[in-house]
């Protein structure tokens, strides 16, 4: 038996991954993103408070809120200050506060009582993490803030959106994968029975905002958009805002991913 050339087998090779691509992304540009028509009233997104909004997802959300007439008031809880959330504070819009420790929320439990939606943004890769602060970051961060929260609002709903990944399942032989799961899970118990819902984000790759993006990034976009796996920073703040207009639509437990971040986005800008 004859073996194929390398050169012979590469072509061979990037010929079926271009086929492959070519035909996955001709799959979703004939899908149909459209959401479905808003079956109740908008409801309330007066106030809103964003952790996480100096990264790359939680600045292009912070983006879409400010931008939002549907959101009256921002309120950031966050470790440093950017120019956004500067610029925000100087519009009146956002109501800044710096906090550190994200296992003790004592010091702004007054700055949460009055707020509708939590948008959560805080994450981070596990690329030289352990599990041990991973599962720290991504689930006890989350859960102490929802309990702390839940303790002191004085709406009688409210609803947590949660940035999570794609990807993920329980029996994962990825660590980060098994405890974004546990950290999904543990949110939806937390809400059940209660006024609450959460609703988790399971976003492919995260464009940053135009401001912060660099042109490898946007290289890695541009690859990924076509086949349906990649979603710009500012989609997921409006798909998390439209998630909130539609209210009683969403249920606790619900989860978008990268193409259902798209649909609620674009239903979203055609408000």
């Amino acid at each position: 038996m004859k073996i194929p050339r390398p050169k012979t087998a590469l072509s061979a090779l990037i010929a079926i991954f271009a086929i492959f691509y070519i035909a996955v992304a001709f799959r979703v540009a004939t899908y149909d993103n459209t959401a479905p028509e808003p079956t109740l009233p908008p409801s309330s997104v007066a106030t809103i408070a964003i952790f996480g909004a100096s990264g790359t997802a939680g600045d292009g959300i912070l983006k879409a809120a400010l931008a939002s007439p549907h959101v009256e008031e921002i309120k950031v809880i966050t470790r440093r200050l950017t120019p956004r959330i500067q610029a925000g504070v100087d519009a009146g819009k956002v109501d800044s506060t710096i906090h550190m420790d994200y296992l003790d929320y004592s010091a702004v439990r007054d700055k949460l009582a009055d707020v509708d939606a939590v948008f959560w943004a805080i994450g981070l890769s596990s690329v030289g993490v352990d599990e041990e602060t991973y599962r720290k970051i991504h689930v006890a961060f989350p859960r102490q803030l929802v309990e702390e929260w839940q303790s002191v609002s004085v709406k009688p709903a409210t609803s947590f959106h949660y940035l999570s990944s794609s990807d993920i399942s329980e029996d994962s032989g990825a660590m980060w994968a098994r405890v974004k799961v546990e950290a999904e899970n543990t949110l939806f118990r937390l809400a059940n029975g209660s006024g609450l819902r959460v609703i988790a984000y399971r976003p492919d790759y995260i464009r940053p905002t135009r401001e912060e993006s660099h042109l490898g990034q946007d290289l890695l976009y541009w690859f990924f958009s076509p086949v349906g796996a990649a979603v710009k920073a500012t989609e997921i703040g409006q798909a998390m805002i439209e998630a909130e207009l539609r209210g009683e639509e969403f249920a606790n437990g619900d989860k978008l991913s990268t193409l259902g971040i798209l649909r609620y986005s674009k239903a979203y800008e055609q408000r």
